[in-house]
């Protein structure tokens, strides 16, 4: 997440209590051109809400309250802290629930910011600066006052020893200062960076009273922080238990309306996805997202759900879907070659996986904004795109400026001769040839280790590496635990693995963290692939400095079009819909938001139960 070259966007929220007026954006002036408070602010454009909302548009403000939420999530866990470098291992659940945000995102808009500790927020037409204005009654779980001081604390904890995405992003802030004990100021001058503001306006609130001393240690104490819960019992690696903090001081604000409605959420791991379905046939899950084609097909027909005990249904997934799929470590000398890695990705027999393997229910991806305007597929590139990507020639393939590559789709049979005899062609002008039925090059084999850490993944891994060594390619699978699996993954201990990349309606400072060049070398940092581009840079700063929708829509194209041309990813697939089952004693409102997940969230934020 990071930005500055040519133009921006990102995202969380609440409301205010009269310090603006009634349609006032954060960019507003006074009549004397002075910025203004205002109880939110959009990435662009103004906020969809008026100043006197009651609650968000896909909340129900009458969900009533109370119950017990049983959920069971995949893997382990080693940790509750979830902004340091070891994140990735931390329990599921916790964002939200227990660590709560300056101010809270819309999911109905593409980036907007409602008032939640911050009441109110301020910022110039330039962004040169943002304020924060923290509302006089936001308080810990232990009773105390939020104060500037604990928003500077936890400012200058993550700048040095948060997320590497997190350092990178506060590292470029000029200054911070505490106007007041009520009102904190940051200092943006020169960064041209719209969305800036907007990323700490996301940013955690921790109290100054923490003990901090081993924070970059895994830790199963949380840290004290505001949100609508608190963590009542962990079971180290197996389960946590939250429970409602009946204080909780945002209960009756507009934005929470409708939202953290059970009184306890259990919240149990499982090793394998095989034993978390059968508790769910059992009852002891109240919830789950099927990802298996298979079960969802042929799985459902246990006694509970002919007893009319679970419910299944499909929801539209909004927003931009983004980008799962195979990434190549680049740090790896064999991967730095494009033809190298356009040549893999034409051995992916994505026609007969999912005719095979998943009753023809997914759609090839073939963008990381697919299914949005922001995608730049089947859009040859327009006069501004190509203004955009005239500094960078060669960073853009032929057939994806003009809009018409695809993905390859091989002929289903499992044995597309075309495809391999392209990947060949590819792999000899690499340098590779043919030796005794493996590829070589310089004396050393292409055996490319896939690292993956499920069984569902295995055997995707399983059949592509089949697919390779018809080639010659001696790729091999390696199945580790979860634990394991992000360990390996901060410290970029793989050759190739799954990966994935979420999409929103506007992608702004996470792309540094994803693709920037900054972030390459960063240990635990989200550019797994180790990219290192001027162009992809360059385009990341200019969608930051975007002030309009259309110079926006641009740059994310022209974005689109260079990782796509760069092959750094073997795409996999995706689905318009989300399926999911559920207890029939859980209900959920009818009106979903426009963008990103229609399930809000990992512990279904605005579900409710309805006989609690």
């Amino acid at each position: 997440m990071i930005p500055a070259l040519i133009r921006c966007a990102f995202g969380t929220l609440v409301a205010l209590l009269g310090l603006c007026a009634p349609s006032a954006a954060a960019e507003v002036g006074t009549g004397t051109g002075q910025p203004v408070a205002s109880y939110a602010i959009a990435i662009r454009g103004e906020p969809a809400l008026p100043a006197n909302f009651t609650h968000l548009p896909y909340a129900n403000p009458q969900a009533p309250k109370g119950g017990t939420l049983n959920l069971g999530f995949h893997g382990t866990f080693d940790s509750l802290n979830s902004f340091n470098l070891r994140a990735g291992s931390t329990a599921q659940g916790l964002v939200g629930n227990v660590y709560q945000t300056l101010m809270f995102r819309s999911r109905d808009e593409p980036f907007t910011l409602y008032g939640l500790i911050a009441e109110s927020i301020e910022t110039d037409a330039a962004r040169d600066f943002v304020t924060f204005h923290l509302n006089p009654a936001a308080h810990f779980s232990d009773g105390s006052k939020i104060t500037a001081r604990d928003v500077l604390f936890t400012f200058n904890l993550l700048k040095s020893r948060g997320t590497p995405q997190e350092r990178i992003t506060f590292g470029r802030v000029k200054g911070a200062s505490a106007l007041d004990d009520d009102t904190v100021r940051f200092d943006l001058s020169g960064l041209d960076d719209r969305e800036l503001p907007m990323i700490l306006g996301l940013m955690p609130v921790l109290s100054h009273k923490n003990d901090v001393r081993h924070f970059d240690d895994p830790s199963l104490k949380p840290l004290l922080s505001s949100g609508p819960y608190t963590v009542k019992a962990v079971n180290p690696g197996r389960s946590l238990v939250l429970v409602r903090d009946p204080h909780y001081w945002a209960r009756h604000l507009p934005i929470m309306q409708g939202l953290y409605n059970f009184q306890t959420i259990n919240i149990a791991y499982y090793r394998d996805d095989s034993s978390m379905f059968e508790a769910f046939k059992a009852g002891l899950i109240d919830y789950r997202e099927e990802n298996d084609p298979t079960l969802w097909r042929t799985g459902y027909d246990f006694p509970a759900m002919k007893a009319g005990k679970v419910f299944r249904q499909t929801l539209p997934i909004g927003g931009p879907k983004g980008m799962k799929g195979f990434v190549f470590n680049l740090r790896r000398p064999e991967f730095q070659d494009v033809r190298v890695r356009e040549a893999l990705s034409d051995l992916f027999d994505f026609n007969w996986i999912n005719k095979n393997l998943f009753f023809g229910l997914y759609t090839h991806t073939d963008s990381f904004f697919a299914d949005s305007e922001l995608s730049c597929i089947g859009r040859p590139a327009d006069a501004v795109e190509r203004s955009l990507l005239a500094p960078w020639p060669g960073a853009v393939t032929p057939g994806i400026m003009a809009g018409t590559w695809h993905p390859p789709a091989s002929n289903g049979n499992g044995y597309d001769r075309k495809l391999e005899a392209r990947a060949f062609k590819l792999l000899q002008a690499a340098g590779y040839k043919a030796v005794d039925g493996v590829m070589m090059k310089d004396g050393k084999a292409l055996a490319p280790e896939i690292l993956v850490d499920g069984r569902a993944e295995e055997r995707l891994a399983l059949i592509y590496a089949q697919a390779m060594a018809r080639l010659g390619v001696q790729a091999h699978v390696r199945l580790v635990d979860d634990v394991q699996f992000q360990r390996r993954r901060q410290n970029f201990q793989f050759d190739m693995m799954i990966s994935e990349w979420l999409a929103s309606a506007s992608p702004g400072n996470e792309q540094w963290g994803r693709w920037g060049s900054m972030s390459a070398d960063k240990p635990g940092a989200f550019n797994v692939a180790g990219l290192k581009s001027r162009p992809v840079d360059a385009l990341i700063a200019d969608m930051l400095h975007a002030s309009t929708n259309q110079s926006f829509i641009d740059d994310v194209r022209a974005y689109d079009r260079v990782l796509l041309s760069g092959f750094y990813v073997v795409p996999l697939f995706q689905r318009a819909n989300a399926w999911i089952a559920a207890s029939s004693r859980l209900a959920h409102p009818q009106r979903l938001p426009h963008y990103g997940d229609p399930l809000f969230g990992a512990t279904l934020s605005m579900w409710w139960m309805k006989r609690p």
